[in-house]
């Protein structure tokens, strides 16, 4: 018998599907049954995230928040607490996505704090991580990821790191105008990345850290990224937005999906 990885896949909604829209599109994705060993999940806006959380949660689609401030509550306007994404059903946090990082003044030091309240609340961190096209041109992606993760996982106890989601993206590969990373590059650091988790935590538990590759991954191109050494899955933008989409891409990547 042949053993299979887990594999997550998933979807960013990102500013996209308004509560009715992204209702309807829960309603069609509640009765998907995704291929053993498979775990889908989708990240959606917060406007949608109680309804939609109601309607998967006895599905096997995970949901998740976009984002969540680090406190617990207080004179934070316009900020979500890790409380109130844990109410609204979640699953999952996404944390330190490029976009944030890029337009919204996200630091290494608030992905930290960030991670750090996502365990304490019982929350599983997305954890996104990448170099721009300017530090990939200068070769210095290796060292721009290794400072992102551990920086970021530095309060995350070692024992509860399995429990978190690393996300792969580099900017240059992410967005409408993103050109999609070669499968050699991706496979190259991903093994660098899983060597970073086996120093903060061991090979043991290291092994056990889910890495997922994200940008502009499609229909197309998403089982050449599965099939990898250390790619536990993808995590993709407008290629999942549409649930028939969604589902078909999970189907193209299991049907002959080599073995782990």
């Amino acid at each position: 018998m042949v053993t299979r990885k887990t594999v997550w896949i998933g979807t960013n909604w990102k500013m996209n599907k308004g509560p009715a829209v992204a209702l309807a599109a829960a309603e069609a994705l509640k009765s998907y049954h995704p291929p053993e060993g498979v775990k889908p999940f989708v990240i959606i806006p917060f406007t949608s995230l109680q309804a939609v959380a109601g309607v998967l949660k006895t599905s096997d689609v995970l949901v998740g928040a976009q984002n969540m401030h680090w406190e617990e509550s207080g004179s934070w306007t316009g900020e979500i607490s890790p409380e109130m994404v844990k109410e609204c059903g979640a699953d999952i946090v996404l944390i330190g996505h490029s976009e944030r990082r890029q337009h919204f003044a996200e630091t290494d030091w608030t992905v930290s704090r960030k991670m750090a309240a996502a365990m304490r609340h019982g929350l599983r961190p997305l954890l996104c991580i990448g170099e721009s096209l300017e530090e990939y041109d200068y070769g210095v992606t290796d060292e721009t990821l290794a400072r992102q993760l551990k920086i970021a996982l530095h309060d995350v106890a070692v024992e509860d790191l399995p429990d978190i989601l690393v996300a792969y993206e580099p900017v240059w590969a992410i967005g409408a105008g993103g050109r999609a990373a070669d499968t050699d590059c991706v496979a190259r650091v991903h093994t660098g990345l899983r060597r970073v988790l086996n120093e903060i935590a061991g090979a043991e538990i290291g092994a056990r850290v889910p890495l997922l590759y994200g940008g502009s991954v499609t229909q197309d191109n998403a089982r050449s990224y599965v099939e990898q050494p250390n790619v536990d899955g993808v995590f993709v933008g407008r290629a999942g937005w549409n649930v028939p989409d969604f589902e078909k891409l999970i189907d193209r990547i299991i049907e002959e999906r080599a073995p782990a």
